[in-house]
């Protein structure tokens, strides 16, 4: 497998990794999302979809996408280090209130779980999952440029 080929596969597995995780640490463990963790989702769900398209692409233009994959990773990065920096207190986050998809009535205000951003959930060893993003997300974006620097 040539490193072009290693980058593509990283700038999809990454942010895909990532995906599962957040995907079943919700669906199956039960920890509801706040507002900054589906931040944390919007740049992987873009990495993911730009990887894929580099697959059918030739050199040149696989190599820039898989560039902006590599930068939307590290945006995820970017903002899992505020996320984690609310839930540990060092800095104050955005005041605003979140909730699911569909019509605002009473009813599905009064059945959305109450997700605070600046609890985590979950955590281990002191680190939560905001934290675990960025440190996965920050050492999958540099993996792929460094991939992509050996392809050159």
């Amino acid at each position: 497998m040539t490193p072009l080929a290693r980058a593509n596969a990283l700038a999809l597995a990454a942010p895909a990794i990532a995906m599962a995780g957040a995907l079943g640490s919700q669906y199956i463990g039960h920890l509801y999302p706040c507002e900054m963790c589906h931040w944390q989702r919007w740049p992987h769900e873009i990495a993911i979809a730009l990887a894929i398209l580099a697959f059918f692409l030739p050199r040149d233009p696989r190599r820039s996408l898989i560039g902006l994959a590599a930068v939307a990773i590290l945006i995820s990065g970017a903002i899992g280090i505020f996320h984690a920096g609310v839930e540990y207190h060092w800095w104050e986050g955005f005041t605003t209130c979140s909730r699911t998809g569909g019509a605002v009535t009473l009813d599905s205000i009064m059945a959305t779980p109450m997700i605070r951003c600046d609890s985590a959930q979950w955590t281990f060893h002191g680190v939560s999952l905001a934290g675990f993003n960025a440190l996965w997300s920050i050492l999958g974006g540099i993996g792929v440029f460094a991939l992509l620097k050996r392809a050159r």
